[in-house]
């Protein structure tokens, strides 16, 4: 079903959902309910080995329409769920038009003026009332193929608190700063603020640039005292004091030469991770106001930063910098990081 780029889709932020009970209740009430009997009907049959009965099933299924809100309501919560995503993946399969759409609504969050298909109302995925907007049966469904479409997984908010640190910090990458410190508050609850603060420092090291990123900002201005004592006290850690000093502002700490590329990319990598497309962000960040014979002459020392992004931010450079200059550097690097990697292996 894939049907655009993943690689241009920036982290979607948090939805909220209510329950699965709730959320069935929505697909019991759907106009189109009566696919959801005429599936479960089927389902019974495949498991119960029976021949008899599908085609009754079927007609009652094409024949119930909005009747079906309480015929169709057959089968746990669970069930119900799992099998109304069948049939919203087969009519979206089906129709492209639905499917991009259904993306287009989840992805502006805005009310929709004017016409909307209405297979996606009958479906239970779109409001009825104008201004449309999507439901939560339709933001459940597609969260769900995002997923399976372009591997990203929208957060749900409070689903996070029981988490740990590194599972917590790769959810919060998409979050605006209100969801995010509402997010995190419920992490918090019940947990002794020092440790948490030590289990996000502890977590940094292993989690992906803009999880590392989100952490250092949480202990820096959302944990209080804890975590800036945490973080003072990854100074000077190899490497990760050095990102931290950067992104705190502590000149203090200084990074040795062979940390300059790592953190160069580490930091051009959080950028590049959030997605988006933004090439431009990502050249700035490596550029720090250097003319473009000083960018050739950092950039030329970024393969030997070992950091498992340089590939990823060299072909930015290469594809997206104005000046031939820096992107010949790139090209180097980038033969010499692949030289490099060869002779570690």
């Amino acid at each position: 079903m894939r049907s655009y780029d993943d690689d241009t889709l920036p982290l979607q932020p948090p939805i909220r959902l209510p329950d699965a009970a709730t959320l069935a209740a929505a697909v019991r009430a759907a106009p189109l309910s009566g696919e959801l009997k005429a599936l479960l009907d089927r389902q019974d049959e495949r498991a119960d080995g029976s021949e008899g009965g599908s085609e009754g099933g079927s007609e009652g299924g094409s024949e119930g329409g909005s009747e079906g809100g309480s015929e169709g309501g057959g089968g746990d919560d669970a069930r119900v769920l799992e099998a109304w995503a069948e049939v919203c993946r087969a009519r979206l399969a089906a129709d492209q038009r639905l499917l991009l759409e259904l993306i287009r609504m989840f992805l502006s969050r805005e009310p929709v003026a004017g016409r909307v298909p209405r297979a996606l109302t009958d479906l239970g995925l779109v409001r009825q009332a104008e201004p449309y907007t999507l439901s939560w049966l339709g933001l459940w469904v597609a969260r769900l193929i995002i997923a399976e479409t372009a591997g990203q997984e929208i957060p749900v908010m409070g689903t996070l608190a029981d988490a740990d640190a590194a599972t917590l910090l790769h959810g919060l990458r998409s979050y605006p700063e209100a969801e995010r410190g509402e997010e995190l508050a419920g992490w918090l609850a019940g947990r002794d603020r020092e440790r948490a603060a030590a289990e996000i420092a502890g977590a940094l090291p292993g989690v992906s640039p803009l999880s590392r990123a989100v952490g250092v900002e949480l202990l820096s201005s959302g944990l209080g005292e804890e975590g800036r004592r945490a973080l003072r006290g990854l100074l000077e850690e190899p490497r990760l004091g050095a990102v931290v000093a950067a992104r705190t502002g502590r000149e203090e700490r200084r990074p040795s030469p062979d940390e300059i590329a790592w953190v160069l990319v580490d930091m051009a990598a959080a950028l590049l991770e959030f997605g988006g497309g933004e090439a431009g962000e990502v050249i700035e960040s490596i550029a720090m106001g250097m003319d473009a014979e000083e960018q050739a002459g950092t950039i030329a020392i970024l393969a030997f930063g070992d950091h498992p992004w340089t590939g990823r931010v060299l072909r930015v450079i290469i594809d997206h910098h104005p000046d031939e200059r820096v992107t010949a550097s790139a090209r180097k690097a980038l033969r010499r990081l692949h030289g490099l990697a060869d002779v570690r292996a």
